[in-house]
């Protein structure tokens, strides 16, 4: 029978074979798994169409400017650093991106809108080049916003996109990870989740003081299994994930960084966590429970180590270092910056 939208798509059991183990679908599940996450899950080819972005943050690291602009506003060369993060995910064949926000964020749903007007003020004055850029909102993904309300942390930010995801599952994008243009690390981490089914994490190899700052990852190396553009080494197993551990208890040279691609099964663990310190759900508390639940019912947690430029813009250097990298990169502006640099570097 056909399902409508936000039904299970697993294969039903035999109608005479249905228990209390089974799911209103009918797909059948060890009876602890169905008490705890009935029916949040989704088979692991389903296709990868939504993408929840996190942007209800204050930006305090860039006062004062965030007092009135949106931290994801800020100019990464020509071009606000949230579009990058949207070219990035529509990239990877996404086509729906959910923003979660707060008051005076507007500017960023502004910003992937039309504007009639100014359109047909370039149209008439013959200004194509600007028009075109005006327009490259229309190349990529759908997006819409949902607001946050209270900050009670990333996992509290993320389950705000349940309604709008539904049993499907979805990629997560931090905006102060900028992965470098035309990065492949999501479509990546789509291949593993297609082939291995359950959540799949983005891992940066880190120093054990620098560990203490991300979530600490123990790891199983996996063979890269057919279909996946990844190396051997790069594909891990997560088998315990530990949220800002002290230097004593670092894991592994392993942490979660700002990509993730999320069974739903989440967020039922996320309904589930306590608070942490300052009242905070913690993501990670969430997509940790993963790594014990069963398969069926979409457990299990793999990562992805990077081997792409990545540049961490929720800093004031972080920005400043993507800004003038990819700029060098410009051809446009790159002859001549690096002219400028040299120059000052010479003085």
């Amino acid at each position: 029978a056909n399902r409508g939208a936000g039904e299970c798509s697993a294969t039903p059991a035999p109608t005479s074979n249905l228990r209390a183990e089974s799911c209103f679908c009918g797909h059948r599940l060890p009876l602890r798994s169905f008490l705890r996450y009935p029916c949040s899950m989704s088979e692991k080819n389903q296709p990868v169409v939504h993408a929840v972005v996190p942007s209800a943050g204050r930006g305090t690291r860039f006062l004062p400017i965030t007092k009135s602009v949106p931290k994801e506003m800020l100019p990464v060369v020509d071009r606000p650093a949230i579009e990058y993060i949207v070219r990035e995910a529509t990239d990877a064949g996404i086509t729906d991106v959910l923003f979660v926000t707060r008051a005076g964020k507007q500017a960023i749903e502004d910003y992937f809108d039309a504007e009639p007007g100014l359109e047909a003020d370039l149209e008439k004055a013959g200004k194509d080049e600007a028009l075109e850029y005006v327009n490259e909102y229309k190349k990529y993904a759908r997006v819409h916003s949902v607001r946050q309300g209270h900050p009670l942390g990333l996992g509290h930010a993320i389950l705000q996109a349940k309604s709008h995801v539904g049993e499907a599952p979805f990629a997560v994008l931090l905006p102060d990870d900028l992965m470098e243009p035309g990065s492949q690390l999501l479509r990546k981490m789509i291949q593993v989740r297609q082939a291995l089914g359950g959540s799949v994490v983005a891992l940066l190899k880190v120093t054990p003081e620098q560990a203490t700052a991300y979530a600490s990852t123990a790891v199983e190396v996996l063979p890269v299994p057919e279909g996946v553009d990844l190396d051997e080494g790069q594909l891990m197993r997560i088998t315990g994930v530990t949220e800002k551990p002290p230097l004593d208890e670092v894991k592994s040279e392993y942490a979660v960084v700002g990509r993730y691609l999320l069974d739903p099964a989440v967020f039922t663990a996320l309904e589930n966590i306590e608070p942490g310190a300052g009242g905070e759900y913690q993501l990670t508390d969430g997509y940790a429970r993963m790594i014990g639940l069963p398969e069926e019912a979409g457990g299990g947690l793999y990562g992805v180590v990077i081997d792409e430029r990545r540049f961490d813009t929720g800093d004031k250097l972080g920005y400043l270092e993507a800004n003038v990298t990819l700029a060098l990169e410009d051809p446009a502006l790159g002859g001549e910056l690096r002219a400028f640099l040299r120059s000052k570097l010479e003085d």
